[in-house]
């Protein structure tokens, strides 16, 4: 018996009744996944933020990464915001929670409700990060700080195009 990983294509061969079946070996381990939060708006990035390994959304950190967000607001976006903040975000559960709603409604930011699953009012998943995905796409990488690197470089380039087709899109809705 080889030792050699069968392909698709032998998987799919037909054998003897008799033969053994070959046995399949991993080549490499799962990719360890970075979850990152991005907060932009019409002129580009405001805020990166990346999980720290071991931990998942939750409410609390939700609160905590809105309120960073209302002080950079403040900070890169001074006598701009003027009406208040149209916040769109996906149907996530954290992002559903009591708790979220509440802090969303005490920093003024008025949530953008939308149908899950809907290409039209989640631009970013549609439009942005499915090239990003495209891009990281059968690269390896020896840490996590290489993935933030090569994400953050792909992402400066692509948000001013970004930003402006998603400008247009809600000005003409």
């Amino acid at each position: 018996m080889s030792l050699r990983p069968e392909t698709k294509q032998q998987s799919v061969e037909w054998r003897h009744s008799g033969s053994l079946r070959p046995k399949i070996f991993r080549l490499q381990k799962f990719a360890v996944k970075v979850l990152a939060s991005i907060f932009l708006d019409q002129d580009g990035i405001l805020l990166f933020y990346y999980l720290p390994k071991g931990q998942t959304i939750n409410a609390e950190n939700c609160s905590s990464l809105l309120v960073q967000l209302k002080d950079i607001l403040k900070d890169k976006r001074r006598g701009k915001v003027t009406k208040g903040v149209l916040f769109l975000h996906d149907n996530a559960p954290a992002h559903r929670v009591l708790a979220t709603q509440k802090k969303l409604a005490y920093l003024g930011f008025q949530c953008l409700d939308h149908p899950p699953y809907s290409p039209d009012l989640t631009p970013s998943d549609y439009h942005l990060f499915a090239g990003l995905k495209n891009q990281l796409k059968g690269r390896h990488f020896l840490s996590d700080e290489e993935v933030i690197a090569a994400a953050e470089t792909w992402l400066d380039g692509q948000i001013s195009e970004f930003c402006e087709w998603l400008t247009n899109v809600t000005a003409t809705d």
